[in-house]
């Protein structure tokens, strides 16, 4: 048999969560051709020998906010050189599309660009401009909430009317028939907060009759995150949308140690409906700089200012400390502008990471002039940190959680697990050298022991060279809800408990 490309002798972690076995791959095109032992007379135009090396379905990242960065600079290389081939958009209720603005972008839209990057009235319109950037990866996108509510709110801070609900939901059964995954929610944010969950619900309601799903940015990540888990779950069950908790974590000093709780609840919650969640590997968050969020309780850094952009990299409490301004004041100051926060407790970070309901996102924000090294870094400390330094589970366990995981749940027919016939998105690294090298102090560094990226079966990356792009516009083909583990039979009826 001859093959566009033969990688010999290489450990095959096939991303269905099964361990890992020597082996060879063919492609031919962009699909896998082969995959089991090939034949001494095999031949191919490239033969690679991966003695050593371990090869895997392109990695997914299940949260990004790349909408726009891919477009305008396709390359894509912070997500390209840690392995991954495909990235979620849209999450946190901003998405790029369908967007008009009618000035700068509300927070926290703005952490996807200027204004000039919002240039996608319909989704379609967004679809077709992937398309022709052709990034160096795969694309599938959310709609966001807040970005609909932009569209058709003069003001964001207070609940939708009737009116607007009905055209924000236009908007969205309008994206969804051109393609998108779901909607998103950013319900933490100011410009979504006042949001009901009726209003959440009414929109959802667009949701069951694609079969799209339902990303949340909680409420709430702090004190009152178990009553924000429940309205999720609610929103889901009204809507009849499988739930994806976006980057759950228990955020605040004051929650510390309470993710056995958070799980707990996601555990009971899937009993009856369709749930999951996204996690990144560090115990800092970043975004734009939230009032709400300011506090002496842990170091907050300023990643970014508009008005002060010397600022960036400094400690919020060394800024206010210079201006002789309480933290408040200084944040205040400093608007608008962004920050990482190290709020969360590593041990809750690792409970959460380890769960089998959990995905793998990187929530990178590749805007920030300091990006949090989870932009360049995450699935790389995934692999090298916690499976292979720490043993929080072995090496097939973690590629599943980036692979055949967020595959199924977002529909990505024929990728996230090695198959003939699938998708030759394939990433092949050395499990002994795989190492994150971003730090927050320089966070814009590749990632150690990735070999060679394909996508759709191109060479995209080898040996720390970007080579051709070949990704796509993945479009939502299916029901999602056929990738969420089938439910336990449905709630008892007031008759039926009885």
């Amino acid at each position: 048999m001859h093959y566009d490309t033969l990688i010999r002798n290489a450990l095959l972690l096939d991303g269905s969560g099964a361990p890992g076995a020597i082996g060879d791959l063919g492609i031919i095109g962009e699909r896998i051709a082969f995959i089991g032992r090939a034949g001494a007379d095999d031949t191919a135009a490239d033969v690679i020998d991966a003695t050593g090396l371990a090869l895997a379905p392109g990695f997914i990242d299940a949260h990004t906010h790349d909408d726009t960065i891919v477009i305008r600079d396709p390359a894509m290389l912070p997500k390209l050189s840690q392995g991954v081939t495909t990235v979620i958009v849209g999450n946190c209720g901003i998405s790029a599309a369908p967007v008009t603005l009618r000035g700068e972008p509300p927070d926290p839209m703005n952490l996807l660009g200027p204004a000039a990057a919002f240039c996608f009235p319909s989704f379609a319109d967004y679809r077709a401009a992937v398309d022709a950037a052709v990034p160096a990866l795969n694309v599938a996108a959310l709609v966001g909430h807040t970005a609909l509510r932009n569209n058709v709110m003069p003001a964001l801070d207070r609940t939708a009317t009737d009116a607007e609900i009905a055209a924000m939901r236009t908007q969205l059964r309008e994206s969804l028939d051109a393609g998108a995954l779901g909607l998103s929610t950013g319900l933490a944010y100011a410009n979504a907060h006042q949001a009901t969950t009726d209003e959440v619900v009414a929109l959802a309601g667009e949701l069951d009759r694609v079969g799209g799903l339902y990303a949340t940015h909680l409420r709430s990540e702090f004190e009152p995150v178990l009553e924000a888990i429940e309205e999720a779950c609610e929103i889901g069950q009204r809507a009849s949308a499988p739930v994806i908790v976006s980057h759950l974590k228990c955020a605040g000093a004051g929650n510390w140690g309470r993710s056995p709780q958070l799980l707990g609840a996601l555990e009971q919650a899937g009993r009856y409906q369709a749930v999951g969640c996204d996690c990144y590997p560090y115990a800092a968050s970043s975004s734009t700089l939230d009032m709400k969020q300011v506090t002496s309780d842990f170091p907050i850094t300023i990643t970014w200012s508009t008005p002060h952009p010397e600022m960036g990299g400094r400690q919020l409490a060394d800024v206010a400390a210079e201006w002789q301004v309480s933290l408040h004041e200084a944040a205040q100051r400093l608007q608008p502008a962004g920050a990482v926060y190290y709020g969360m407790s590593e041990d809750d970070v690792r409970r959460i990471l380890s769960h089998p309901l959990t995905m793998v996102g990187s929530d990178g924000l590749p805007d920030d002039p300091l990006p949090h090294p989870r932009l360049w870094g995450a699935f790389a400390r995934v692999l090298g940190h916690y499976s292979r330094d720490v043993g929080l589970f072995p090496l097939h366990e973690a590629v599943h959680k980036m692979t055949g995981l967020p595959a199924r749940r977002f529909g990505l027919a024929g990728r996230g697990v090695l198959a003939a016939g699938n998708w030759a998105d394939l990433v092949m690294f050395h499990p002994e050298h795989i190492a994150d090298r971003a730090r927050f102090d320089d966070p814009v560094q590749p990632a150690a022991g990735i070999h060679g990226v394909w996508v759709n079966g191109v060479p995209a990356y080898r040996d720390g060279v970007p080579l051709a792009r070949n990704g796509r516009f993945l479009a939502r083909e299916h029901d999602l809800r056929d990738g969420f583990a089938a439910a336990s039979p449905p709630r008892p009826t007031q008759s039926q408990s009885n």
